[in-house]
């Protein structure tokens, strides 16, 4: 087997594995606010939290970023609460600017987990970098694709299940609801973590 393929098994492993759960739990607080109709955009912003974690991930394996290992390991969850908490409060998501924005915010936590990520290859990668990054990345964003795929279909299922609720008149939509639901759940898990991981 070639080196691109070990590594692309390597990076999809990573994530569909209940050791990477941190990861997959921001995804989920990622993907919340769209329903499946909405793929294009999530994908959008999915790859740019891969790009994020891309660039942190290169640097840090070839040796031209050093983050201490206690303080990213705080950072991921508190990365998770960020997101839960902006699904919670921002409201409105047919304003354009913020969903045109969120990218950039989903790359600049990228940057985070992929120092993490970076912690975990570190042992693994020898003299040639280029291929097993590349096909670290490509694995790990076909396993996001998969988790991606898995959670508009478990938020389908979850907004049918609302909406055969009899809800009283002013209560919110079901996709509303389900947003709340999951990010608020999402955050519990991701402060308890936070506050396991503190550095102080």
């Amino acid at each position: 087997m070639s080196d691109f393929l070990a590594f692309a098994q390597l990076g999809f492993r990573h994530i569909t594995d209940p050791n990477g759960l941190d990861h997959v739990l921001f995804l989920l607080v990622l993907a919340a606010i769209y329903r499946p109709a909405d793929w294009r955009p999530a994908l959008w912003v999915v790859t740019a939290f891969t790009v994020g974690h891309s660039v942190t991930l290169a640097l840090a394996l070839t040796g031209l970023l050093a983050l201490p290992t206690p303080l990213i390991e705080f950072l991921i969850p508190v990365t998770i609460v960020a997101t839960a908490i902006e699904n919670l409060v921002q409201r409105d998501r047919q304003d354009g600017w913020w969903m045109r924005a969120r990218p950039v915010f989903a790359g600049i936590f990228g940057l985070v987990h992929g120092a993490g990520f970076a912690n975990y290859l570190r042992s693994l990668f020898v003299d040639d970098l280029a291929v097993p990054l590349v096909g670290f990345n490509v694995g790990l964003e076909l396993g996001q694709v998969l988790v991606l795929a898995g959670a508009f279909a478990a938020f389908a299922a979850l907004d049918r299940l609302i909406g055969l609720v009899k809800l009283p008149a002013r209560a919110p939509a079901p996709v509303r609801l389900r947003v709340i639901a999951v990010s608020s759940a999402v955050a519990v898990v991701a402060c308890a973590w936070a506050v396991e991981r503190s550095p102080w």
